[in-house]
């Protein structure tokens, strides 16, 4: 119920505020496991990457946003769950993966951080190492515009966002090499669909 609430509020917001238009819904499975690996450059990324299609999308949040318990209870029930960043953290791994292995889907961000400037930054190698581990296809996103949302004098910018055909890893999962293969290749996929966004606007 929460998460309906919400969902239906930011498609609100991201529709008839940032006049936001979506393209390759269709390439979601209807069903089954799924990543949706999106470049991240704002706060918003998260609930517009989520609220515009019908499956519900589940997230790791830094442990940070879950120490005020009125926040931190929503978001919870909004299938969001805590990481602690710049550390290898096993139990939000553990908890990504037991997302996957219920058919849900997982939001990810291979940049691992905001970029500020909207420019993508290298990836890490988290994504890949979750989709190795669970065979669970990623679905690209591209976004377009959420850095300027606090940022551009004040005027309101335009959303673009694009879910790309799904993709899976083929390597070895215990070869560094192959992961950071994968991780280059799901950059440039956004980074590709990033180009076509822009081409459009």
């Amino acid at each position: 119920m929460v998460y309906g609430f919400f969902q239906y509020l930011f498609r609100f917001i991201f529709y008839v505020i940032f006049r936001t238009r979506v393209y390759g819904r269709e390439n979601i499975p209807a069903e089954g496991a799924v990543i949706l690996a999106a470049n991240h450059a704002s706060n918003a990324d998260p609930p517009l990457m989520a609220s515009l299609i019908e499956r519900p999308v589940s997230y790791m949040a830094k442990i940070e946003l879950f120490e005020n318990p009125i926040f931190g209870g929503i978001i919870r029930r909004c299938h969001a769950f805590p990481v602690k960043r710049g550390e290898s953290d096993r139990g939000a791994i553990k908890t990504a993966v037991q997302v996957l292995k219920e058919k849900r889907i997982l939001g990810l961000f291979p940049e691992g951080t905001r970029s500020k400037t909207g420019e993508l930054k290298k990836p890490e190698a988290g994504v890949a190492l979750i989709a190795a581990m669970t065979g669970a296809p990623i679905v690209p996103v591209a976004i377009l515009n959420t850095h300027r949302i606090f940022a551009n004098g004040g005027k309101i910018p335009a959303l673009r966002i694009m879910y790309g055909a799904p993709i899976s890893f083929q390597g070895d999962r215990k070869s560094k090499e192959s992961l950071d293969a994968f991780s280059n290749e799901i950059m440039a996929r956004i980074a590709a669909m990033r180009d076509d966004l822009k081409s459009m606007s």
